[in-house]
């Protein structure tokens, strides 16, 4: 499981001109399901999320977490960061879990976010979203589990 996890002052996620997730300062967290993924691997990107320390303290080191800070988590399902880019010009998503599986993933995952944590929120699976952000630092991690 990946989450590509990105320290913002604001987020969102727009569908069909509607706002459906929205956070001020924390992560927007994009999500990509693979193949083989579980939810042992769910489990562990989310633990990882939260206690990443990406966040300055008074010192303006990175030494805060997300759980530390208080701030908010936006999840996005993005399945397009389990592709195969290595050959050629266009990506393979044969990595990529197949869209049931990646959906179920990603709400266990965002179930037990919001069971975890007190501000989460999400953009919609298969949907054509927009999302916005204005990254902090920059700040952008690639995590893997």
């Amino acid at each position: 499981m990946i989450g590509l996890l990105q320290r913002v002052s604001a987020a969102q996620v727009t569908i069909a001109g509607e706002v459906v997730g929205a956070i001020g300062p924390g992560l927007l967290v994009l999500v990509g399901v693979q193949r083989g993924d579980d939810e042992r691997r769910a489990e562990r990107l989310l633990e990882r999320l939260l206690g990443y320390r990406v966040f300055p303290d008074a010192t303006g080191r990175m030494n805060l977490s997300l759980r530390e800070m208080g701030g908010g988590l936006l999840l996005v399902p993005q399945f397009t960061l389990a592709a195969d880019t290595r050959k050629g010009t266009r990506a393979s998503f044969t990595p990529a879990a197949p869209p049931a599986e990646g959906q179920r993933l990603f709400d266990w995952l965002l179930v037990k976010a919001r069971a975890t944590h007190p501000q989460v929120a999400m953009g919609r699976f298969g949907a054509d979203m927009r999302v916005s952000l204005v990254n902090e630092g920059p700040v952008t991690f690639w995590l893997e589990s």
